[in-house]
């Protein structure tokens, strides 16, 4: 395939699954030359790069760990090298912690932050540059209606989400001037490998079958089972995404899904006790009770 000079560019990150995976391909699908990028370069990699190839698409699948600086230069040069522009960058590498912040250690919190968060900082340093020089692009940052409210025992996580939530809000001022729009896309539950993936915080447990806990993480791995089998599904928000990219005047943040509508409309319309109360009834759950 012959590269387009005035085909727009995107970078994916966390591609391998997920959200990642169908973004990369719904914008290469609607005409965007796509940077599919990866940790490592496995089967994750292999099985968009087969897609993109059965389907004649203008996606190449590249690794960039988004926790090694380094790394995110690299890849960031190497697409600039190669196309001299970048018109769309979807920060969305990242995974869950779940667990009680007391049993939480400091280096399951780093690595959470380092990934969630801090990733997310080194990507927009790396692409804000030839950015601000074209004086277009769009940076969209993929939180989760977690970057709102919060549930029980996954304090971390939302303090990652809440971070990049509050850091986009800030620099859209900033980059606005450039032409640089920030987006920010917070679905609620999506029908994806979550549960498989969710990584358990106990590092700092001395026995945790025996957690005081515990309870509470049983109760809350149903609820979370039950939102993964009822969420949206990753094409959803691939879909809002390629349209919140093309938009000439795209919105500040998207809520995707009917659930996390539901819930900002029902956090809107109480005070901080009414809404956590009916939380503690939807989960079925005492905070605090247990010991």
């Amino acid at each position: 395939m012959i590269a387009d000079p005035d085909q727009s560019v995107a970078i994916v990150t966390g591609s391998s699954s997920g959200i990642g995976f169908e973004t990369s391909l719904t914008l290469a699908r609607n005409g965007f030359y796509t940077y599919a990028t990866v940790r490592k370069l496995d089967e994750g990699s292999k099985q968009i790069t087969d897609i993109a190839k059965k389907e004649d698409l203008s996606l190449q699948s590249i690794q960039l760990d988004v926790n090694n600086e380094q790394s995110v230069i690299d890849g960031v040069n190497r697409i600039s090298e190669e196309k001299g522009r970048i018109d769309v960058v979807v920060n969305n590498a990242g995974y869950a912690l779940m667990g009680a912040l007391e049993e939480t250690s400091m280096e399951e919190i780093t690595a959470l932050f380092e990934t969630n968060f801090f990733g997310a900082i080194r990507v927009m340093q790396a692409v804000i540059p030839m950015m601000r020089k074209q004086r277009r692009g769009k940076i969209v940052n993929v939180t989760s209606v977690a970057g709102r409210i919060a549930l029980p025992l996954n304090s971390v996580y939302h303090g990652t989400k809440f971070a990049l939530e509050g850091l986009s809000e800030s620099i859209q001022y900033e980059l606005e001037s450039f032409g640089i729009k920030i987006i920010l896309i917070e679905p609620g539950g999506v029908a994806s490998n979550f549960i498989k993936n969710l990584k358990m915080a106990t590092a700092r447990a001395s026995d945790p079958a025996k957690s005081p806990y515990r309870r509470i993480e049983n109760r809350m791995l149903e609820v979370f089972k039950k939102i993964e089998q009822n969420g949206i599904r990753t094409s959803e928000v691939a879909r809002v995404i390629l349209d919140a990219v093309t938009s000439e005047d795209p919105q500040l943040r998207y809520l995707v899904g009917n659930d996390a509508a539901t819930i900002m409309e029902a956090r809107k319309n109480m005070s901080d006790r009414e809404f956590e109360n009916m939380r503690k009834k939807q989960f079925g759950i005492q905070i605090g009770i247990d010991r």
